[in-house]
């Protein structure tokens, strides 16, 4: 059974995470074939757009804890593993927005801790109804410091902090309101909505697409001023490029541009 599927539709790759007895957990195999299949495809000029989900009744519920539970029996207590699989889950999720094209979550069931993590991550998501989400380790004594990272810039802080300290899920529809998805469907629509996105996005100029989103997370990190002195020089780049010129000639002719994409 291959653990991550991959789909190539047109301009769209589709990725499945296929562990459903194990509800899609981040185990080793799948942060490598995650990291892996991340890797080729941010250097894919055929792949404009990623959507990410998951089989059988769950998005990702997080962590293997069954693999985390072995790794104490190392002579250290396992913290040499530990260290290494939480830094192994921050490269996948520092790849998911360093890679030029956006990628897409595309949610159902639940979204747990890591799991809530890799939606919070990703550039987009859209979630069927009745999805929950939670960061709810400290039930279990854990508490999720490294899915907070994500979380806590996504939603307003004192609702990251109350989720993270209660281990209360959230409804897609409250996840909606505060911002963790851009969209909520019903169930039987979910496939279909997060493809109509994908689409939409990758039918822009990809070109523009990924100096946006490359831009998009490097002002996030500035003081104001200098995000505006940075985005300006993106913005020049960007307008001295021949298909951006192509796509405003087209805009003021009422013609559709001729891109080469």
């Amino acid at each position: 059974m291959t653990i991550l599927q991959v789909d190539k539709e047109r301009a769209v790759t589709h990725l499945t995470m296929n562990a459903p007895e194990r509800l899609n957990a981040l185990s080793d195999e799948m942060l490598a074939a995650l990291q892996e299949t991340l890797d080729d495809l941010a250097t894919d000029p055929t792949c404009r757009v990623v959507t990410l989900s998951g089989t059988g009744k769950a998005f990702c519920a997080g962590h293997d804890l069954r693999q985390m539970t072995a790794m104490r029996q190392n002579e250290d207590g396992g913290a040499a593993a530990f260290k290494d699989l939480f830094e192994r889950c921050s490269r996948v999720m520092a790849r998911i927005q360093s890679m030029p094209q956006p990628v897409i979550a595309q949610v159902h069931g639940i979204a747990t801790a890591a799991g809530c993590q890799l939606v919070a991550t990703c550039d987009m998501a859209v979630a069927a109804e009745g999805t929950r989400f939670g960061v709810n380790g400290v039930n279990i004594g854990l508490f999720c410091s490294t899915p907070m990272v994500a979380l806590s810039r996504n939603i307003p802080r004192k609702q990251a902090f109350e989720m993270l300290t209660t281990g209360d899920f959230i409804d897609a529809t409250r996840a909606q309101a505060l911002g963790l998805v851009n969209r909520v469907v019903p169930m039987e629509a979910l496939v279909a909505e997060t493809a109509a996105l994908a689409d939409q996005v990758a039918g822009k100029l990809g070109a523009a697409v990924r100096i946006g989103k490359e831009a998009f997370y490097n002002q996030l990190q500035l003081p104001t001023a200098e995000a505006y002195a940075y985005t300006g020089d993106v913005m020049v780049t960007n307008m001295l490029r021949e298909d951006t010129r192509e796509g405003i000639d087209a805009f003021l002719e009422k013609r559709d541009p001729t891109w080469e994409q």
